[in-house]
């Protein structure tokens, strides 16, 4: 990807997208994150082909309507998403959730910790982990195709 590096996050809660941009804020200020509340958005988002591509995309499990399963099962089901990264990011630490995701194809599960540190230093480690990967291997730049 040329230029600035876009993370998509996908969260429905209004705190944690607080929390998750202070936090990329202070470990990433050269990023340009973008926030989404919802499956359905996110999924619209990532289809829409006059925005850039996010390198990686945040994403939350247990939202209303499109819930994080479906995102991920829709998005691995089209050939344009295969190298699209999608790190699974929630407060669910239940081992069939973790299952389920890695099944559908997520390429990390990561945990959110309630203490705020602790929140920002995994959050920073997984964006660093991910963006090397993504740096380290070209994937397609642009949206996907309308689907």
């Amino acid at each position: 990807m040329t230029g600035q590096r876009l993370v998509l996050v996908i969260e429905d809660s209004a705190d944690d997208r607080e929390a998750i941009e202070r936090a990329l804020r202070a470990s990433h200020p050269d990023l340009l994150v973008e926030f989404v509340a919802d499956g359905a958005e996110g999924l619209a988002r990532l289809r829409d082909t006059g925005r850039p591509r996010p390198a990686l995309v945040l994403l939350d499990l247990n939202m209303p309507g499109t819930d994080g399963y479906t995102v991920l099962s829709r998005l691995r089901a089209e050939p344009a998403a295969a190298e699209l990264t999608v790190v699974v990011f929630t407060s669910s630490t239940a081992s069939s959730d973790i299952d389920r995701c890695y099944a559908a194809g997520a390429d990390s599960y990561i945990y959110k910790p309630v203490d705020f540190a602790l929140f920002r230093t995994v959050l920073q480690g997984a964006v660093d982990y991910w963006l090397e990967q993504d740096r380290d291997h070209e994937k397609p730049e642009g949206p996907l195709p309308p689907g």
